[in-house]
C-alpha cells in the first residue's frame, strides 16, 4: 500500500518509494511489527519495477525477471515506528550480477532524513521451468544500472 507523496528529494543514488504503516501493522507495544519492515520493503520493490514493467500477472513462464527469489535478507533495527502514517522505502542496487544481485534499502521517513531500519535483500533470478539461476534480461539490467550506488 502506499501513500501520495511530495516531490521526493533529490537522493545521490536510488529512489525513494512512499509506504504508508497502518494501525494494525503495528504490535501489542504500539510498534511497527518487525515482520512488517520486509514486506513493505518487498512491496516498494515491486511497485519501483512495475514502474519499469517488470510485474508478474499469474504466468511464471511470462513473468521473465520478475521470475526470482530472496537468497539473503539481512535487517538492522535503528529507532522504532511508533505510529500509523505516511513512511518511504529509499532502494538502490549495491550489485547487478549476471544472475543475481544485491539490494540496499533504508525504510525512512518520508522526505528520507530520518532511518528507522536498513540493510540489504539478495535475489537470484531463475528459470520458471527448471528453477535454475538464469541471467537477467538486457532489459533488466538497463533499469538496473540506473539504481546502482557508485563508490564515489
Amino acid at each position: 500500500m502506499t501513500a501520495e507523496a511530495a516531490i521526493a528529494p533529490a537522493l545521490a543514488y536510488g529512489r525513494l518509494i512512499p509506504v504508508t504503516v497502518h494501525f494494525d501493522d503495528l504490535d501489542a507495544l504500539g510498534l511497527l511489527h518487525n515482520a512488517r519492515y520486509p514486506l513493505m520493503v518487498e512491496r516498494a520493490w515491486a511497485e519501483l519495477f512495475q514502474g519499469y514493467g517488470f510485474s508478474f500477472e499469474g504466468d511464471w513462464a511470462a513473468a521473465g525477471d520478475a521470475c526470482n527469489a530472496v537468497k539473503e535478507l539481512r535487517i538492522s533495527y535503528e529507532a522504532p515506528v511508533t505510529r500509523p502514517g505516511a513512511y518511504a522505502v529509499h532502494l538502490w542496487l549495491e550489485r547487478l550480477g549476471n544472475t543475481g544481485l544485491t539490494y540496499g534499502f533504508r525504510f525512512c521517513s518520508p522526505d528520507g532524513s530520518a532511518t528507522y531500519a536498513h540493510d540489504i535483500r539478495v535475489l537470484v533470478r531463475l528459470d520458471s521451468e527448471t528453477m535454475r539461476p538464469a541471467p537477467w534480461s538486457e532489459r533488466f539490467r538497463a533499469a538496473g544500472r540506473e539504481l546502482l550506488r557508485s563508490d564515489g
